[in-house]
């Protein structure tokens, strides 16, 4: 990135960084409210922001569509998981778009077998954790998105180890929710968890989609 790109465009890095890393350590406040619902939705809003004024194209403006659901299902789902979590299911949708719109010419056999097994294993682990649990078919399915949205991620163009790695820091941060509202981890555990999983893979998915898209960052290989 050009030192005039930085100028222009980190205090939204910058902004998002502050807003995501400093929620950790404020979201057990029992008298938050609306301003802590506020305030967790800002880190990946701020990234949207980020998004629609460095992406170029179409592509661009998909990846800051993706962001702009995710900082809407962060609030969401302090009122609603059903809300929350269909908010972040169009987001995925639009991931999924995105990623197909930019495959990746040659995958090797070990990359199609990542990407099939985060097909297939993250609605099957979300199934096995939840049930019988009321809405666990729904779980299911959500995580059956969440999947495929980490698969074509794993196939698209876009650096593996930043876009790719993303969306697996995604899937695992879903999982927890889901063992922690299941009983299977206690939430001492998936409270330090959840959080910096998420964000740090939303973290790396926009700006690794915004890098490429401005013709940075893309590899064959990455």
């Amino acid at each position: 990135m050009s030192r005039r790109a930085l100028s222009e465009h980190r205090p939204w890095l910058l902004a998002s960084l502050i807003a995501g890393v400093s929620y950790f350590f404020v979201a057990d406040d029992p008298i938050g409210g609306v301003w802590l619902m506020l305030w967790k939705g800002a880190g990946v809003a701020f990234l949207a922001i980020y998004a629609a004024f460095r992406g170029r194209g179409t592509d661009g403006l998909l990846i800051a569509a993706v962001m702009l659901f995710g900082a809407l299902g962060d609030v969401a789902l302090e009122i609603s998981y059903v809300v929350g979590g269909s908010l972040f299911a169009v987001g995925h949708l639009i991931a999924i778009a995105l990623y197909l719109r930019n495959r990746r010419e040659r995958t090797s056999s070990s990359q199609l077998m990542a990407a099939l097994a985060l097909l297939i294993l993250t609605p099957l682990i979300a199934a096995l954790m939840t049930f019988p649990l009321d809405n666990w078919m729904l779980a299911a399915a959500y995580s059956g998105v969440v999947g495929a949205m980490a698969a074509t991620a794993w196939l698209s163009r876009f650096p593996r180890y930043r876009v790719g790695l993303g969306a697996v820091l995604f899937v695992v941060s879903d999982l927890f929710i889901f063992s922690r509202e299941a009983g299977v981890l206690p939430e001492s555990i998936t409270s330090w968890l959840i959080w910096p999983l998420y964000f740090g893979g939303q973290f790396l998915i926009a700006t690794g989609v915004v890098q490429t898209l401005r013709g940075k960052s893309f590899t064959q290989r990455g």
